[in-house]
């Protein structure tokens, strides 16, 4: 198990600004204890006033950025903190789960989402030419970097729409596109800037991820997806575990198991029957490997979570 946590550091008076203005938005526009989607596409509020569990799930590619609390992500065995001070970035769709660390009604956790699409990312390279972006060793699809004020300054001019709904439609689509420059910018910007460049190698893993999210019920052989992406086996077994934290085969198995806790917890399916819908095929390997996931079998498992809505 490893773990990424930013350091403790002391916000200088004009970035605490800025995190005060960002809390007072998020109030003001998710006044509910709720993730709620704001009129701004693709743009989300987060306000918690308890420390929860999320339940394992596939995440977008996103910008998630707090404006008060601390959140823990996991990804397989890793652990990654970010809070006002830190950001975090989802290059690539992953299946993760996280807590809130710091939530109460008197404190509550504040943050903001915002979708990111790789396509937006390809059109601005495109326009923009080559922009600088720093090179460094291709890593995660997930990362937590410094919160710089430039970036944190467009998020709260995109934030501030909000409250002339009217200039949403003209100027949203332009202050979007000046955050993504800022990531591919950033420190961590190579991670974007791979996801768009059809030429790259990271950038055919996240096709197989695509292909894996759609069709994770089907049986997976890794020289047929290898092929489908035009990787060999290996190059495809190596970029995919360095990208994702796991192989091919175990990010599948994430899914599965992950869509058939959803299937029995929302649809009220009985475990064999949401196993075999996400491709099991037998009952008792689907139990053995459920368990092995979430510490319990599916009928224990269920009980707790249900205990806890």
């Amino acid at each position: 198990m490893t773990t990424a946590t930013p350091d403790r550091l002391i916000l200088d008076p004009a970035l605490e600004q800025q995190r005060q203005e960002l809390a007072d938005l998020v109030r003001r526009h998710a006044p509910s204890a709720s993730s709620v989607e704001s009129a701004i596409e693709d743009l989300y509020l987060v306000q918690y006033t308890e420390s929860v569990r999320s339940m394992s799930a596939l995440a977008q590619p996103a910008l998630c950025i707090l404006a008060h609390g601390s959140k823990e992500i996991c990804l397989g065995d890793e652990r990654y903190v970010y809070d006002p001070l830190h950001y975090m970035v989802l290059s690539v769709a992953l299946p993760i789960s996280g807590v809130l660390l710091e939530a109460s009604p008197e404190n509550p956790s504040l943050g903001v989402r915002m979708n990111i699409d790789p396509a937006q990312i390809n059109s601005l390279i495109a326009e923009a030419g080559p922009m600088g972006v720093p090179g460094l060793p291709s890593g995660r699809g997930l990362y937590v970097e410094r919160t710089d004020p430039q970036l944190l300054d467009a998020l709260l001019r995109l934030m501030r729409l909000l409250d002339t709904p009217k200039d949403i439609p003209v100027l949203a689509p332009l202050i979007r596109r000046e955050i993504l420059y800022r990531l591919l910018r950033g420190p961590q910007g190579c991670r974007l800037y791979e996801i768009a460049m059809s030429s790259s190698q990271t950038h055919r893993v996240c096709q197989a991820i695509e292909w894996l999210n759609q069709h994770f019920h089907r049986p997976l052989r890794i020289d047929d997806l290898a092929r489908e992406v035009n990787l060999s086996s290996s190059t495809l077994h190596h970029r995919f575990k360095a990208v994702t934290s796991m192989s091919p085969l175990q990010y599948q198995k994430q899914l599965r198991l992950q869509e058939a806790r959803r299937l029995m917890l929302n649809d009220g399916l009985e475990a064999a029957v949401a196993g075999y819908r996400v491709g099991y095929e037998s009952p008792s390997q689907f139990s053995r490997e459920y368990s092995r996931l979430y510490g319990a079998p599916p009928v224990r498992d269920l009980a707790r979570l249900r205990s806890t809505l």
